[in-house]
This record gives C-alpha cells, structure tokens and sequence, in this order.
C-alpha cells in the first residue's frame, strides 16, 4: 500500500501549519513542516557565526549539520545536534535566514531528502513551498494555499504575539513580503503551484473550514 502523501504549499501567512497540522489529525497522518528544515539549517549557520550570504560556508556548515524532525503524529519537533530548537526557529533573523540558505542546491538537496525521508509509513501530510513541485511530485493531492498580502499579515502578526515576539503590523507586513519576493525569484524551486495543485484562497476562510475543503477533496479522490 503506497503511502498517502497530501502536499500543502503556499506563501507565508496563508495558514498552512494549521491546515495541515488538522488534516493531519483528521485523516491519522504525520504532519511535517518542510520549512522548519531549512529554518534549522538558517540556525545552524548563524549559531556558527556564519554569514548567510557566504555560500561556501553554508554549504560546508549545514552539511556538518545534524538536523532531524520528529513527529508524534500531529506535532513536530526539529532537533539540530540532537537538541530541541523547535522554539527558536520563529525568531525574524532565522526567518530571513532560511529564506537565504534556502537557494543554495547543496542546502536544498540535503532537505528534500530528510523530508522525502519523513514520507514512508502510512503517509504524511506535509506544507511548504516545493512540496507539490519538488519534494512529492507524485503526491496524489496537492493544494495550494494562498491569501490576501494584508491578512497574511495580520494573521503572522497575530501568531507571533501569541508566541512573546513584539512586532508591529507594519514590520510584519515588510517581513512577509520581503519573504515572498525571495521565495519568487529564487532559481531553485521557486513558489510556484504545482500545474496540477488545487488553489484555495484562505482570506475569507476560517482554518475548519480549509480543512473541510482539503479532507473533502481527499475523499472525491477516493484517497482516505
């Protein structure tokens, strides 16, 4: 039995985690965030001293680097060196980080397998950029999710002070899409939808209701 692999992709702010994370729950599969992978490796590289922008020694460093996710199902611990970093992966200059290192091949190739990885089993849900494109080509669903600028902003404004981090709506906004333009213009993997993904616009959708929409597009398909 192949395993059943859902692939969300999408901008940041347009609700994947959540959606993923209870498509997950819902259909009693792994839920991964492939971003948390590269945002690993950004930590890696800055806790090294490194710069970002030294493509020489980010190859080197996250090569060294001993990164791994864990999942009980719904949630997903990242360990780099075998130590919990999953709290430290949101900070801004981790953020803008990964979204640097992230272009890199060597960087990419490295992730793509730990993620490809995380796949075998029952099956997986897993969100990103790439998945669709890249990572799970194959995967027999794919949605892409995507939302307003201004209320993916609002909605990462929201997450990160729940989280303790201070920001403001306008420096969310800046991050967001200084974000999306790295994402676009990179010459490996860029964020794009896959031809065959199904788009969904998230800004006058609530995240139960996303859900319902990819669990009710995985059982037209016969997959669950």
């Amino acid at each position: 039995m192949q395993p059943l692999i859902i692939a969300i992709d999408g901008p940041a702010g347009a609700g994947k985690s959540t959606a993923a994370q209870k498509v997950a729950e819902r259909l009693g599969l792994a839920y991964v965030d492939s971003g948390a992978t590269y945002r690993a490796a950004a930590l890696a590289v800055l806790e090294a001293g490194a710069s970002p922008e030294d493509e020489r020694a980010v190859s080197e460093l996250v090569e060294r680097a001993d990164i791994g996710l864990e999942t009980d199902g719904v949630r997903s611990q990242v360990l780099l060196g075998g130590r919990d970093v999953s709290a430290e992966l949101r900070a801004p200059k981790v953020t803008l980080a990964a979204a640097k290192v992230s272009r890199l091949r060597s960087v990419r190739e490295k992730m793509v397998a730990l993620q490809r990885a995380l796949g075998r089993g029952r099956g997986v849900v897993m969100e990103g950029r790439d998945i669709g494109t890249v990572v799970f080509p194959e995967a027999p669903l794919k949605i892409f999710l995507q939302a307003d600028p201004t209320e993916r902003a609002r909605r990462r404004l929201l997450q990160e002070r729940d989280e303790g981090r201070a920001a403001s709506l306008e420096q969310t906004a800046y991050e967001i899409g200084r974000r999306d333009q790295l994402d676009a213009e990179r010459k490996l993997s860029p964020l794009v939808a896959a031809r065959d993904a199904i788009v969904i616009d998230s800004t006058k959708l609530d995240s139960e209701q996303v859900v319902e929409k990819i669990v009710s597009l995985a059982r037209a398909r016969n997959l669950i």
